[in-house]
């Protein structure tokens, strides 16, 4: 089987995956739609010069795609329960065309929540010049690496009836850490922290569309350690978990 074959499967496995879909993909667009349509003639939210829409598309972005990236770790956990992946070790597939295989799905279901939110925003008077949009889309992609690599190895951790919990919790910790539903400014403990976390440059990405800077070297540095850490341990689990077999 080839990683082009598995990744096909695995697409049309997940869009086949109702709650999977409404969680990941219509949840944070209906919260938009919730929350910024209301207020979408709103051009200078809390003073801060940025309409609302904007604010509201940029921060729902973050979370949206972070949730849609981790939640692979959940159909990962859902095969292992059923012995589908131990079959799979029996056919010609490499542990590498795997491992991609899941990454390439976890990004198609982050872009998917990246154009659904865009299309929402555009069509509640967001506008940007083209450099903006792309800048900011190329920054979230590249944020999301060790999302990628932290779902893939609580996959093979964790057991479908916890899966829930964790995934739950991990991505609600990283949002609220990260600054998805508010600003995370001045200095002190709780900033240094988040600084170090790889979900507030997430957020920072989507801050290109506000107006702000790219990333500093700190932003790169975190992202570059943390996406080598995540594919360490996503690699680790998975022979973990295949040694278990």
């Amino acid at each position: 089987m080839s990683t082009a074959t598995y990744a096909r499967f695995e697409v049309l496995r997940t869009f086949r995956n109702a709650r999977f879909f409404i969680f990941s993909l219509v949840f944070p667009l209906t919260m938009y739609l919730l929350i910024a349509a209301p207020n979408r003639d709103e051009h200078d939210l809390a003073g801060t010069g940025i309409s609302a829409p904007l604010y509201y598309m940029v921060g729902l972005i973050g979370f949206g795609t972070m949730v849609a990236v981790i939640a692979g770790g959940a159909r990962i956990a859902a095969e292992r329960s059923v012995g589908w992946n131990r079959q799979l070790r029996l056919t010609p597939l490499s542990a590498r065309s795997y491992l991609r295989a899941k990454v390439m799905t976890g990004y198609l279901m982050a872009a998917v929540s990246i154009v659904l939110l865009y299309g929402a925003g555009i069509a509640l008077g967001v506008r940007l010049s083209a450099g903006r949009w792309i800048e900011m889309t190329a920054l979230i992609l590249v944020a999301l690496i060790p999302f990628a690599g932290m779902g893939i190895a609580i996959g093979h951790l964790v057991t479908v009836e916890s899966m829930g919990p964790a995934l739950g919790g991990i991505s609600s910790l990283f949002a609220f850490l990260g600054g998805v539903w508010y600003p995370i400014t001045g200095s002190g403990f709780f900033v240094s922290l988040a600084h170090v976390l790889p979900s507030y440059w997430l957020v920072q990405a989507g801050h290109v569309g506000l107006g702000g800077e790219a990333w500093s070297a700190e932003g790169w540095t975190v992202i570059a350690i943390w996406s080598v850490a995540m594919a360490f341990a996503a690699a680790w689990a998975y022979r973990r978990d295949t040694r278990r077999v």
